[in-house]
């Protein structure tokens, strides 16, 4: 059976521009929901993304189930770090999309969700089931997903006013001078690069991170550092490195220079992540640990005692005023 919500128009206004400020999903998925036949107003059946709302008028919205088939094969396994009747916080290993999209060839985290058979909101739309903050294909580490729409609503709003708190690590090239950088900047698509992202005098959307420098390798070439979010944009830290020409150690897209040093895998990771549970309101934190490739990485290039000391979770979060 199909979940339902309805909506009260408070206000006149396009119904998917309506829908859009109410659950979380963009406007081409709304368009997909009404096309589907899903949205009804007044009871009305509806089958136009345009049509115009009146004040005092419902809108009931019935979320499709979540397919608990997968679509490709899957050839990959997640760490569960904690799991519930209404969360889940999971290790997303690098290399794996987080959602489909048609330029997604292989099983996505998503697939390994419904292979998984874990109940799954649906308040993201057919192809983001569960999927509250996504991480980009090579990035590992935290993520919560959300098991139903009324826990999937209550952890979008921490997003939103920052009650949820997210801290990467990272190996960067060429170190950072000072000991905290906080760069605020908007992020907007590149004009000349599709694939990039960019910073462009004040276009897109706000933008905040803060970098602390935790270590410097042996030689001094790359650095440790930890990146508090203050905002979730794509490839925001990575974008507001490149403004200080800095970049992560394997990003290809943002790197300096072909000539600079390689890796695998992008050496950025989403090490811990806070938040109040959906239900018992209690304060959750959970770190991930790093895999194989980037433990050695690590380990190779670094002082391991003080990689361990630096690491530490009271030291990270102490390290950032997150309430500025």
């Amino acid at each position: 059976m199909n979940e339902t919500k309805s909506y009260i128009c408070d206000a006149p206004k396009r119904l998917d521009i309506f829908l859009a400020s109410k659950i979380d999903q963009s406007r081409s998925q709304i368009a997909q929901l009404i096309k589907k036949k899903f949205v009804y107003v007044d009871e009305k059946l509806i089958s136009r993304a345009g049509v115009r709302l009146k004040i005092n008028q419902n809108v009931r919205v019935e979320f499709p189930q979540a397919d608990p088939q997968p679509a490709l094969d899957i050839d990959f396994d997640v760490e569960i770090l904690y799991e519930d009747d209404y969360v889940l916080v999971i290790n997303k290993p690098s290399g794996i999309t987080v959602h489909p999209a048609p330029s997604v060839k292989e099983a996505t985290l998503v697939d390994w969700l419904k292979h998984k058979n874990i109940r799954l909101s649906t308040i993201s739309g057919e192809e983001r089931h569960g999927i509250v903050h996504r991480l980009d294909k090579g990035t590992s580490g935290t993520m919560i997903i959300a098991k139903n729409n009324e826990s999937h609503e209550f952890l979008s709003t921490q997003l939103q006013d920052r009650s949820m708190g997210r801290y990467y690590l990272a190996v960067i090239n060429p170190p950072i001078k000072d000991d905290i950088t906080t760069i605020d900047k908007h992020i907007d698509r590149n004009p000349k690069n599709r694939l990039k992202m960019a910073c462009i005098n004040n276009k897109g959307k706000n933008a905040k991170t803060m970098f602390k420098s935790l270590a410097l390798s042996s030689d001094e070439n790359t650095q440790f550092i930890a990146c508090k979010l203050f905002t979730g944009r794509t490839h925001q830290i990575r974008v507001h490195l490149e403004t200080i020409n800095r970049h992560i150690i394997g990003d290809h897209i943002y790197a300096l220079s072909p000539k600079q040093e390689k890796s695998e895998r992008i050496l950025l990771h989403a090490y811990m992540i806070y938040f109040i549970h959906p239900v018992s309101k209690e304060k959750l934190s959970f770190t991930a640990p790093f895999d194989v490739y980037m433990s050695k990485y690590i380990d190779k290039k670094f002082n391991l005692e003080k990689i361990n000391e630096v690491m530490d979770t009271d030291n990270i979060i102490s390290s950032f005023v997150t309430d500025s």
